[in-house]
């Protein structure tokens, strides 16, 4: 079972041993999906390019005037502190995920069934452990289109992976490496009075947080659609077959 989140822009600051001597940076070999390594190099370069220039970065990223930290940030992806990449990731879908209280055991599920779409590497496991930095899925690197250099590659990635795909991405994300045909896309929506579904727009990052917060909890790998769905009208959650191809979670 994989779990497919979309990042966030915002990033929190820190990381294992920050501060110190022993301050863990970026390594690549240290990632999951080592088959993307080679994309990950081109964008990591990219970046550091850009980044030498100040106004380039603040067009090229669309960044405003108070953001100025978000370059430097880029420009120190080599030597910045690494923390694991659910809890680098802020936001309403993070704060809804709520990993501060998750136990090990929790975080090893996690670890094991969460992934992470990433602008700068492809796809990411909860657990692999990344720095602060700033580019998102329409940035404009130079030399380099994020939507045809992660497409294939991506893809693959997702598509080698056996059991429940369930893809909880933007449509901007998901663009940089559609998952596989298997795949199930979920759509958070509100029911009203006519019982007509509508999908929510900001509150839907807090819907797939809280959900994925109650599966890695309950600890069940579902291995199909038919598994998540019984779960879940066990667990209280409205989940629901919707349009093919996808499941709606009714909030």
């Amino acid at each position: 079972m994989l779990l497919v989140l979309p990042p966030s822009e915002t990033k929190r600051d820190g990381g294992v041993g920050h501060g110190t001597p022993d301050a863990r940076t970026l390594d690549l070999a240290t990632l999951s999906f080592p088959e993307l390594t080679r994309q990950r190099r081109a964008a990591l370069a990219a970046v550091r390019s850009l980044s030498r220039s100040v106004g380039a970065s603040i067009t090229a990223l669309g960044l405003g005037p108070t953001q100025r930290f978000e370059v430097d940030r880029n420009r120190a992806l080599g030597t910045s502190a690494v923390m694991p990449a659910i809890e680098r990731y802020t936001g309403v879908l993070y704060d809804g995920l709520g990993v501060e209280d998750f136990s090990q055991a929790e975080r090893d599920f996690a670890g094991e069934h969460v992934v992470i779409s990433s602008a700068l590497f492809g796809v990411l496991r909860a657990s692999d452990p990344i720095p602060a930095y700033r580019l998102s899925h329409d940035s404009r690197l130079p030399g380099l289109s994020l939507r045809r250099h992660w497409d294939a590659a991506v893809t693959a990635v997702l598509a080698a992976r056996e059991g429940l795909v369930l893809d909880l991405r933007s449509e901007a994300y998901a663009a940089l490496g559609p998952a596989p045909p298997s795949a199930l896309y979920l759509r958070v929506v509100s029911e009203n009075s006519a019982g007509r579904r509508v999908a929510l727009s900001h509150f839907n990052k807090k819907g797939k947080g809280q959900f994925v917060r109650a599966i890695v909890k309950a600890g069940i790998a579902h291995g199909s659609a038919e598994s998540l769905l019984a779960w879940a009208a066990e667990s209280g959650i409205r989940l629901e077959q919707g349009a093919p191809g996808e499941l709606d979670l009714i909030v």
